[in-house]
């Protein structure tokens, strides 16, 4: 039976981005005090945002901190939808500036070889990755694993390679980029990221019976490979949406 995921309560979102914020701080300075470098992968959408901000000005030495997404837009970087332009305005900022990002998106013709060009790009970073951010959508989806895309059983597969894999949801405007669940898995500690009182409801329910594929963060708060932890507030005041 795999552990049960540590759940961190706070009362709005200000206070959540802090707190969050404060943890990821504490694991990248304990993994730079036992290694040379440390690596983060973190998630895009509106949720982390603010959250970000207060990373950014965590006291490390952010030149031996190398970052990157769990998934992408299929869209230039510097489109409004980008992850990495969201990221790069965030958290690539004070203290954190001279981090080390490495993008998922490159100038490939297409996604599928998008994605192995984004896995290549990803050798440098330390594995297992020390701290992994996710956020999850009212439908359960996690990085750009979305429940419907045909995609989703083989990127669900744990016994996969890792990899970033090419993904089209059934209902986005944009192709993506996502790391796989192998790939996810190569962390030392997750942490998933929950905004508002729906996404809660979301998550209880992933607690419960039935098929990662139906919401596939159930493939994050089953696996007991790596220890996982939830913070949630109930209210968005302070933070986006994701």
């Amino acid at each position: 039976m795999s552990p049960e995921p540590r759940e961190i309560r706070s009362a709005d979102g200000a206070s959540q981005a802090v707190t969050l914020a404060t943890a990821l701080g504490a694991v990248l300075a304990e993994a730079l005090v036992h290694r040379p470098y440390a690596s983060l992968v973190v998630s895009g959408g509106h949720t982390p945002r603010d959250m970000y901000v207060q990373l950014a000005r965590q006291p490390l030495d952010w030149s031996r901190v190398l970052i990157t997404l769990a998934d992408e837009r299929w869209v230039a970087t510097d489109d409004q939808d980008s992850n990495e332009r969201m990221v790069r305005a965030a958290l690539l900022q004070q203290a954190a500036a001279p981090a080390r990002f490495i993008g998922l998106k490159s100038d490939a013709g297409e996604p599928d070889e998008g994605a192995r060009i984004a896995w290549a790009a990803l050798a440098p970073l330390p594995r297992p990755f020390d701290a992994l951010v996710l956020g999850m959508g009212d439908d359960g989806h996690v990085a750009s694993l979305f429940p419907g895309s045909p995609e989703l059983p083989a990127a669900l597969d744990a016994r996969s390679a890792p990899a970033c894999v090419a993904v089209q949801p059934p209902a986005a405007a944009h192709a993506r980029l996502s790391l796989n669940l192998a790939a996810l898995l190569q962390s030392r500690r997750i942490f998933v990221q929950i905004i508002g009182a729906q996404k809660w409801q979301t998550y209880l329910a992933a607690r419960g019976d039935g098929p990662a594929e139906a919401l596939p963060v159930r493939a994050i708060l089953r696996q007991d490979q790596v220890p996982v932890d939830v913070y949630w507030c109930p209210d968005a005041s302070g933070a986006g949406v994701h």
